[in-house]
């Protein structure tokens, strides 16, 4: 990497724009930055870096890069021209700072930006390859191959960290060995392995205490059969992790299993011999529960003898009841006939004196003919009220006539005073109405200019949805592009290796186109002694056109994708011009803000004409009201002639009704007293007949009962009656007889059955003895069967945990060999191991593999800037108490032969060593970055401390770097340096900032 010129502006200690020209300070190889303490110098290699990596180093990281002397609109700015991989790229970054606002007082914070291009030769024009903060770190770390840290030790090598350095412990040395080498990894390693030492020991732990549990179980399940030899092997005295627990488990469940078995058959026999007994128990309970039910049949049919023998008399008189009942069943009918003749005639007589205490005491006492015609009579009476009910009626309608005049006149009334209050209102209506048409108009033409605004507002949201979305496109045309770039730059590696190697071996192709006799096409000899030839690894034509073809294609590729990344580039800043500053939120916003004016206007606006049709509808109502009151006066007079007419009618019509109701109150009313009158009449007279017709009946029911009585021989029909039995109690008598009949015929079958009587003649049975013998045989085998039940189950039970221990067994044996082998690589990672002889962490190996590279490029230089005395070896003896193996730094002394720790150098000797250590590890990191080549280095101090020969002898280190085509920049204020360097960088301190200075020999 090469700088060539970085430009600054309100950064740091520069107030204004400031120019550094890396060009023409590299002529000399070596150049000075100088210049006042806190003038700025370090400011210059800050900026370098910010312009790189967007951040300063990291001891001056937390700081504002924004300088304190700027001008409000000076905006802070970083621009580096360098050359990188064989690019030429410039790369310009602005921090995130506060500007003025362009409208408006105050200011607002200005979001970070990052551009980065690069220069096409042939185009002579500086092409944009990214404004992303993201890409352009990625895109200068993959070329630089170096994080921020490791950049600011290779290329701004700090003085005084490589002296601390230099005497530093081993942890401190690992610390900054590990960031710049990135040894994280092996660090990762360490702890990764420890973890799965960790993890293994606790799976083949768990297993253990799982198999120890199991263990645990085989005693419980197995009881009796685990109560063995006290000197056995016991799970109470073993613990997870022994080394014979596995054998020890499995012997235990082997042995509690072959004991179990045994206890299992001892338990079958038991059961048989029971199972036996019970049998034997069970057949005799029978016989003696058949013998003693035998004798209770017996028993019980001589007790069921003796009683119906007690209740002979009593069957005799339920017989007798029973015949009685059945004669005077043949005088029921009769019987029922006679009451309910007596029964209609008491209530016919009922009914007679009813209807006569109705009537008046004139004719109450009258017979039915009498009654006939008193009805007939008042019935003629009755027909002569028909002239005064019309004229009642029509009295009545004159009063409905007169009362809907009078609700007329009172709607009427109504009209009128709605009217005069609607119309007094009228002008107020009317104003309100044509005030609202007014503010309807004034809204549409408000709605039309809503219109265009919320247009360009959408407009401005389409324009910042393409921004966005134009910009993810971008992204990914610039990732392709990137893509296509290395694939070009491959083939491109490719065709011209192949290229290279044809040339190497043309020759040989050449060789293969001669013919004896004929010149060669290169020295134009006929002779041909010693042609050369084509070995395997040759490349001929065929193989550099086709490598040839794949670059091109690969390269039209490249330029179509970066073709597409221009034009995606060109459209993303269009729509970014078109919607302007504001996000797509905020224009969102402010879309919805204008369409809800445009939306509420426009409603308003639709309402004009409606409001338009109120006020027409509101004339239309206005001269209806007028047309409605004066309709209403003209009806009022029309209906005061005609209700005196009909009042004059009602007044004839009423004294005619009065004259026609007698003592009534109207003629209705006589018409109902009189109606009233002939139907009780009616009802009487009938009722008398009735009366006489069920009287006449009911003496002949009783001559017909008294005779069925006598032919039933009964005396009367009262006792005839009194046998009589309703049909349930009939049923009842009846099957009362018949049990009787069947209990008999049931004693005497019983005590024929010859079993019974044999058994009665035998001893009573012991039922109890026999039930006893049963249960306890019963118990026996219950006890039998239980434990027979336990032993199959235990043996069961058993050899499922045997075979579940065993198959535990088998499973944790991988663990176990993997735990081992695990443990083993942690502890050699770790340093802990036995066959780790130097006890070195994994971690610290590689830093001292490292370190071991980096000491011997220092002493390439420490040699030559100590004129050969000193050299730096690495050593890997343990630092005191707990510190690493393998990380010490010796110094040898060739003048006294010894080798000493580097803490014995003294000032002088310890800046020309550290140099040298700092420029020896500029090379192996670099190295470790891919071979970049470093062509601009930067060391800051400690010059001051060294005599003139060794300053001189330092330099002349430092000026071999110049004839690798490097360029270094001393930082430092010494007066000696600004002597004996004439190419110079000054940065002079001002009140109002600093500045930079060129200087070259011809300004001395």
């Amino acid at each position: 990497m090469r700088l060539h010129r970085l430009a600054v502006a309100a950064f740091g200690p520069f107030a204004g724009t400031q120019e550094v020209d890396f060009d023409a300070l590299s002529g000399a190889g070596i150049f000075l930055l100088q210049g006042a303490t806190g003038a700025g110098k370090t400011s210059v290699l800050d900026a370098v870096c910010y312009a790189l990596y967007g951040g300063v180093p990291g001891v001056r990281q937390g700081g504002t890069l924004r300088s304190h002397h700027a001008e409000p609109h000076t905006p802070t700015e970083v621009a580096l021209d360098f050359t990188l991989a064989g690019r030429r790229l410039e790369v310009t970054r602005r921090p995130a700072q506060p500007r003025p606002k362009r409208n408006g007082t105050g200011v607002t914070t200005e979001r970070a930006t990052s551009l980065l291009r690069e220069h096409d030769p042939a185009a002579g024009e500086w092409r944009g390859l990214s404004r992303s903060h993201q890409e352009i770190g990625e895109e200068i770390g993959r070329l630089l191959g170096m994080t921020r840290e490791q950049f600011c030790q290779v290329v701004l090598l700090p003085q005084g960290d490589f002296a601390r350095f230099l005497r530093a412990d081993a942890e401190a040395r690992a610390k900054l060995l590990g960031r710049l080498f990135d040894t994280g990894r092996f660090a990762a390693v360490e702890d990764h392995l420890a973890e799965l030492r960790r993890r293994s020991q606790e799976a083949v732990r768990d297993g253990d205490e799982r198999l120890l549990h199991l263990a645990h179980r085989i005693r419980q399940a197995g009881g009796p059969a685990t109560a063995g030899d006290p000197e056995g092997w016991s799970p109470d005295d073993a613990k997870p992790g022994e080394a014979d627990l596995a054998d020890g488990v499995l012997g235990y469940a082997a042995v509690a299993r072959a004991t179990a078995r045994e206890l299992a058959d001892a338990a079958e026999l038991r059961l048989r011999t029971a199972e036996s007994a019970h049998a034997a128990a069970a057949s005799h309970l029978q016989d003696v529960r058949e013998l003693a039910r035998l004798q209770r049949l017996h028993a019980d049919a001589r007790q069921r003898q003796q009683a119906l023998a007690e209740r002979r008399q009593e069957r005799a008189a339920l017989g007798e009841k029973l015949r009685r009942a059945r004669d005077a069943a043949a005088v029921a009918p009769a019987l029922e006939l006679r009451d309910r003749t007596a029964a209609a005639a008491r209530q016919a007589a009922a009914a007679e004196e009813a209807a006569r205490a109705a009537l008046p005491g004139t004719v109450a006492g009258g017979g039915p003919d009498q009654l006939d015609a008193h009805e007939a009579r008042t019935r003629q009476e009755l027909g002569a009220l028909d002239a005064a009910r019309a004229a009642a009626a029509r009295s009545a309608a004159i009063a409905r006539e007169l009362a809907a005049l009078d609700e007329e006149s009172r709607a009427d009334e109504d009209v009128l005073r709605e009217a005069a209050g609607w119309l007094d209102d009228w002008d107020t209506l009317r104003g309100g109405l044509q005030r609202r048409v007014d503010e309807a108009q004034g809204a549409a033409t408000r709605a039309e200019q809503l219109a265009a605004e919320h247009e360009g507002a959408r407009r401005r949201l389409d324009a910042a949805e393409r921004r966005d979305e134009l910009a993810g496109r971008t992204d990914e045309a610039r990732r392709a592009h990137l893509d296509a770039g290395e694939r070009a730059g491959r083939a491109h590696e490719t065709w011209l290796e192949l290229k290279e190697r044809r040339l190497d071996g043309m020759a040989a192709e050449l060789a293969a186109r001669l013919a004896d006799g004929e010149p060669c096409p290169v020295c134009g000899s006929a002779a041909h002694p010693a042609p050369a030839t084509v070995d395997g690894a040759h490349v001929g034509e065929r193989e550099e056109n086709e490598a040839l073809a794949a670059y091109r294609a690969a390269e039209r590729v490249r330029e179509e994708a970066a073709l597409r990344l221009d034009s995606l580039r060109q459209a993303r800043d269009a729509a970014a011009e078109a919607a302007g500053e504001e996000s797509r939120e905020a224009l969102a916003a402010a879309v919805a803000r204008v369409a809800g004016e445009l939306s509420r206007a426009r409603e308003l606006a639709a309402g004009a004409l409606a409001v338009r049709e109120q006020l027409d509808q509101a004339h239309e109502e206005h001269a209806r009201r007028v047309r409605g009151r004066q309709q209403a006066e003209s009806r009022a007079a029309s209906r005061a002639s005609r209700a005196d007419a009909l009042t004059a009618e009602r007044a004839a019509r009423d004294a005619e009704v009065r004259a026609a109701r007698g003592g009534a109150a109207g003629v209705e009313e006589r018409a109902e007293q009189l109606t009233s009158l002939a139907g009780r009449l009616a009802v009487a007279a009938r009722a008398a007949r009735e009366a006489a017709a069920a009287a006449e009946r009911s003496k002949d029911a009783d001559a017909r009962v008294a005779d069925a009585a006598y032919r039933a021989r009964f005396a009367t029909p009262e006792e005839a009656a009194a046998a009589l039995l309703d049909p349930a109690a009939l049923r009842e008598v009846e099957a009362r007889l018949e049990a009787w009949q069947a209990e008999e015929a049931a004693v005497a079958e019983a005590l024929a059955e010859p079993r019974a009587a044999a058994a009665a003649a035998r001893p009573p049975a012991a039922v109890g003895a026999a039930e006893e013998a049963f249960a306890a045989a019963a118990a026996r085998l219950r006890s039998a069967a239980t434990a027979g039940d336990n032993a199959r189950e235990r043996c069961d039970a058993l050899a499922g945990l045997s075979a579940e221990a065993a198959d535990r067994v088998r499973r944790l044996a991988p663990l176990r060999r993997e735990h081992h082998r695990v443990a083993r690589l942690a502890a050699l990672a770790a340093g802990t191991s036995a066959e780790n002889e130097r006890k070195m962490r994994l971690e610290s190996y590689v830093l001292a593999a490292r370190l071991e590279q980096v000491a011997a490029a220092a002493t390439a230089r420490l040699a030559r800037m100590s004129s050969g005395r000193f050299t730096l070896v690495h050593s890997d003896e343990r630092a005191h108490g707990r510190g690493r193996h393998g990380l010490g730094l010796h110094v040898v002394d060739a003048w006294t032969g010894t080798e000493r720790d580097t803490a014995t150098l003294s000032g002088g000797e310890s800046f020309f060593a550290s140099l040298a250590l700092a420029l020896g590890l500029s090379d192996v990191v670099a190295e470790e970055a891919g071979g970049v080549r470093l062509d601009t280095l930067f060391i800051d101090e400690g010059f001051g401390s060294l005599d003139e020969q060794t300053l001189d002898e330092v330099l002349d280190v430092l000026d071999a770097l110049r004839e690798r085509d490097r360029t270094v920049g001393i930082v430092s204020h010494v007066p000696e340096l600004r002597r004996r360097i004439p190419t110079q960088l000054e940065v002079v301190k001002g009140r109002s900032g600093s500045y930079v200075r060129h200087r070259t020999a011809a300004d001395r």
